[in-house]
């Protein structure tokens, strides 16, 4: 009789369980300092991030297929953390969004494609070279892998605009300073996975050519002389390129408490909220 009660109990609950849903809202800032002052070891280039199946949020159909969609600005709950990082000398917002999504594994729950902040296309190309450089060098420069649809644009002021299909072309692909994908999901507990890079316009050096000398006699251990050895000079200059931070983190949350994921040159900021029946 109680196992058939625990089962009676279990049935009527299991619909409401399978129904939960949960309101996600994030802020994406970056820290005002140089990546200098900061004593770490970034390296000039690395592995884009994977962005296939990941969903725009302009892509309302894609989206709801996923059980999930955007939430307007009238339903944020954090915008007094979002105006003390507008306010605040030491940080710049790059973005305040929310979506709503159901009570989904790492495996069907939605993966957001995030953009946000300065688009770059204007300086760079997607290899993070200098569109002055390409101009010399234009033959290192004309081809690039496709690009998909990039969808919304997610603003400091909680505005959106419309990205249009661009052309599988680096030299009209933006840039944005904020590019990456966030997935919120749930494994017994919720999790939030974050694979963001932050750029930045930096300095480096490059190996440009060689210059040869060719001394007519080379005088080893002071008795035999080798003819017609040439020393190679490297010559090298400094250009401007835009540099990816990337931010990746894990974390395990619970619901309706506020989260911050540090960095050292930007931060997130989440909260999850079950939605009330």
């Amino acid at each position: 009789m109680k196992k058939f009660i625990y089962l009676l109990l279990l049935a009527v609950s299991w619909p409401s369980l399978a129904a939960r849903q949960f309101d996600i809202e994030v802020i994406l800032f970056k820290r005002n300092i140089s990546p200098e002052q900061v004593r770490e070891s970034w390296p000039d280039s690395q592995k884009p991030i994977n962005l296939s199946g990941t969903i725009a949020f302009s892509d309302t159909e894609a989206l709801a297929a996923k059980g999930a969609r955007v939430l307007s600005p009238s339903q944020y709950q954090l915008n007094n953390e979002y105006a003390k990082l507008k306010n605040h000398a030491g940080f710049t917002p790059l973005a305040h969004f929310a979506w709503r999504q159901g009570d989904q594994g790492k495996g069907s729950a939605p993966r957001i494609h995030i953009m946000a902040g300065k688009d770059f296309s204007d300086r760079f190309l997607a290899d993070g070279t200098s569109r002055a450089a390409a101009i010399n060098n234009p033959a290192d420069n004309l081809v690039a892998p496709e690009v998909e649809p990039t969808g919304i644009v997610v603003t400091t002021d909680n505005g959106t605009s419309d990205i249009s299909e661009q052309p599988a072309s680096n030299l009209n692909q933006p840039i944005f300073e904020l590019d990456g994908k966030l997935q919120v999901y749930v494994q017994h507990y919720l999790f939030v996975d974050a694979d963001l890079d932050l750029r930045e316009p930096g300095r480096r050096e490059v190996i440009v050519g060689a210059e040869t000398q060719d001394p007519e006699n080379l005088l080893l251990d002071g008795n035999v002389q080798v003819g017609h050895l040439q020393e190679v000079t490297k010559r090298v200059e400094v250009e401007e390129f835009l540099k990816g931070f990337r931010f990746t983190q894990t974390r395990r949350m619970k619901s309706s408490e506020t989260h911050y994921l540090d960095h050292p040159l930007m931060g997130m900021i989440i909260q999850v909220r079950r939605v009330d029946a």
